[in-house]
């Protein structure tokens, strides 16, 4: 079995992969450049690598070293935020994890609501295209896109979810947009790692095929609804995500939202251990409520 490398040892690796820099690193944690040079050495000794090449010019990681950043660098990150949590007293903390789009254009303009209603729960928010590994303990909530395939976890899913055809109106009034067959005349918006694509959409609501070629093409749906605002072309997207941009008249359903394919893409996922935590329930609780009000 591996032995665990100590902390401090680790966090001198940690702080000098980001700073680029013995002397910036020894500042950071209040030591001196030497002290950390020793931890670096130590460390390097025990895995049997050399994690930083260092020149005349400074220091960066090797390729073993940026791997091995990468494993660690979340877990020590949640081993410091729970040892700072409990220091100061802080019992109730959540952490959750959200795909990008879904944390920013949906979950985070409620946090408000959720604050207010549990000001007692310290919320840890990060947003990754990635899923979490429940098994390294830095995560209790992870909201995910995509078909639910995840086996051994809770799933449930949050809303049911209508995905249009979204324009700003100018560029609607300037197409003239009438009949879903007028689509393969206009530039469309591709949301590329979407559940539901143009194909889909073409087949159902036309006898087009739907276009090959895309001239914008996104694998984020806040950054294809912002481009389609601009007036750039046609995103297919859920109202849902794109609440914001409707209430503000930034979009438009180009034919109404009776065109739409309806799917349940997002979902909140986790083991059914976590479901024990306090802050767990109170967040899954409020989630659901809130879901509930479109």
């Amino acid at each position: 079995m591996a032995t665990i490398p100590p902390v401090t040892n680790l966090r001198a690796f940690e702080a000098v992969a980001r700073r680029r820099s013995f002397a910036y690193a020894a500042v950071e944690l209040h030591l001196t450049a030497s002290a950390i040079s020793h931890q670096i050495s130590r460390l390097e000794a025990q895995l049997g690598v050399q994690l930083f090449e260092r020149s005349a010019h400074g220091v960066r990681l090797s390729s073993v070293g940026d791997q091995y950043l990468m494993r660690i660098s979340g877990a020590l990150s949640a081993l410091l935020a729970a040892t700072d949590d409990l220091e100061r007293g802080v019992e109730n903390s959540l952490s959750v994890q959200s795909t990008p789009s879904f944390a920013s254009q949906w979950l985070v303009p409620r946090l408000r609501a959720f604050s207010e209603a549990y000001p007692e729960i310290t919320l840890n928010l990060s947003a990754a295209h990635t899923h979490s590994d429940f098994a390294l303990g830095q995560t209790d909530l992870d909201i995910r896109y995509g078909v639910p395939q995840w086996p051994d976890m809770v799933v449930e899913p949050l809303f049911e979810e209508r995905i249009v055809p979204l324009a700003s109106p100018a560029f609607i009034r300037m197409h003239r947009l009438k009949r879903p067959e007028q689509m393969t005349d206009v530039p469309l918006i591709q949301s590329t790692v979407s559940v539901v694509q143009w194909s889909d959409w073409f087949a159902a609501f036309t006898n087009h095929r739907a276009p090959e070629r895309f001239m914008l093409r996104f694998d984020r749906a806040h950054m294809s609804l912002d481009v389609a605002a601009q007036g750039l072309g046609i995103a297919l997207e859920s109202s849902t995500i794109a609440s914001r941009h409707l209430t503000d008249k930034r979009l438009s359903p180009v034919f109404g939202l009776d065109k739409a394919i309806r799917v349940k893409a997002h979902f909140v996922v986790y083991p059914a251990r976590h479901a024990r935590r306090r802050p767990v329930e109170a967040f899954l609780t409020w989630l659901h409520g809130e879901a509930s009000k479109r």
